[in-house]
């Protein structure tokens, strides 16, 4: 319980400000207010930032050619998805996986590689690549491709979004097990605490972006799926809105969701990179914004989430994972409720004396909570023995018929 006190004493803080004249003050971003994975660079106006982007363009990767293997197959592919082809990009996502003087980088699993541009220019670069391509279509320029790479490429014919399904039936590729692609893959278990044992890079369309977090949200509090095997860092492209929403901060009750918290509370989130869409190569019956279902002038994000190393302990277990998770989905869901009657709702009776172990008003409504604040209130009310669980079940079952596939 001492982790517990510290924190406390630490919100206490936090809220109410040094008490007394020469009190040294906890620096936090609560008072600064700066989001987490914020970076000056990608916030100016767009004036300026164009500006700054013409004098640091990256050299032109000589790896990308309109000859390039495949490009015929992403022009007239039968599903929307997006390619990375452009050579600045590609130097731009090189430079975000491996820093200068970064030491030993962990292994790379590039998700639907498509032509395979991306993949050739990782190699070049020196990183190891598990290539999980879900469209058969491009596997032979891929496989080829990994004859010539000397072990430094494995390409599987899986889809990162069908890994551990939760319909029923028999599991045939693209769909597949985390215990069988990690075994394919020689990858093999290590503690949370560890450093990041793999990097995935993966892009994720508009229409299924939020059930996908989703998917990952509840991996990563259980670990469960791939997260079994450590704390697997994910460098995503989002959309703008999402990215937004995923750092949004308490009072702000349009973005502010229970997502936010989620990610929040479990992972380290940074924003690496920003680019158009135009950027990006679509198959021509998607180059209508109206027919994939985004905007002309938007950007997708780069994100870098990576899970703390410090989530779990002894007062926060795996096993208190999907408990905390439906927990906040409740209380995000109307996030100007009163936060007293949820608490009621969970530990009848508890309601106030756990608002005053945290020096919260009474009456503050569920959006003005922070993460941290939140994952305090669950480790109180989790060991009082009035706290009532079952409305997981309820919540469980929604969520299976909301994400399964």
């Amino acid at each position: 319980m001492s982790s517990i006190w510290v924190a406390r004493v630490g919100l206490s803080i936090l809220r109410c400000g040094p008490q007394a004249a020469g009190t040294p003050v906890i620096f936090c971003p609560r008072q600064t207010h700066q989001a987490p994975g914020y970076n000056a660079a990608f916030h100016q106006s767009p004036s300026s930032r164009m500006s700054t982007a013409s004098k640091q363009k990256p050299p032109r990767s000589k790896t990308v050619t309109d000859q390039s293997p495949g490009l015929d197959i992403a022009e007239s592919c039968a599903h929307f998805r997006r390619f990375i082809t452009d050579p600045g990009l590609i130097n731009s996502i090189l430079k975000c996986l491996a820093p200068w003087g970064s030491g030993t980088v962990a292994p790379v699993i590039e998700c639907n590689p498509g032509p395979g541009i991306l993949t050739r220019a990782l190699l070049d670069a020196g990183h190891k690549v598990f290539a999980l391509e879900s469209n058969s279509d491009f596997l032979p320029s891929l496989e080829r491709l990994q004859k010539t790479s000397n072990g430094q490429l494995k390409v599987v014919h899986c889809d990162f979004f069908r890994i551990d399904p939760w319909s029923e039936g028999l599991v045939q590729p693209p769909s597949m097990y985390s215990s069988t692609l990690m075994k394919n893959l020689n990858i093999t278990e290590v503690p949370w605490a560890s450093d990041v044992p793999l990097k995935v890079v993966l892009m994720l369309g508009h229409k299924r972006e939020r059930i996908l977090l989703w998917r990952q949200i509840y991996s990563l509090f259980e670990q469960l799926s791939i997260y079994r095997y450590g704390r697997i860092e994910l460098n995503v492209f989002i959309t703008e809105k999402q990215y937004w929403k995923l750092i949004s901060r308490p009072g702000d009750y349009m973005k502010y969701q229970a997502l936010s918290v989620l990610f929040q509370v479990a992972c380290d989130i940074q924003l690496l990179h920003k680019e158009p869409t135009s950027t990006f190569l679509t198959p021509s019956k998607f180059r209508n914004p109206a027919v994939s279902g985004g905007l002309p002038d938007e950007n997708l994000c780069l994100v870098r989430i990576t899970p703390r190393r410090n989530l779990f302990s002894e007062n926060f277990t795996p096993v208190d994972g999907a408990t905390f998770v439906h927990m906040i989905k409740q209380f995000l869901a109307r996030r100007k409720s009163k936060l007293i009657e949820k608490l009621d709702n969970l530990a009848p009776g508890n309601g106030q004396d756990l608002l005053q172990s945290l020096d919260l008003p009474a009456d503050i409504a569920t959006g003005s909570i922070y993460p941290e604040e939140y994952k305090l209130l669950f480790e109180l009310m989790s060991r009082s023995e009035d706290f009532n669980r079952s409305f997981v079940l309820h919540e469980i079952c929604e969520d299976i018929a909301a994400t399964s596939y």
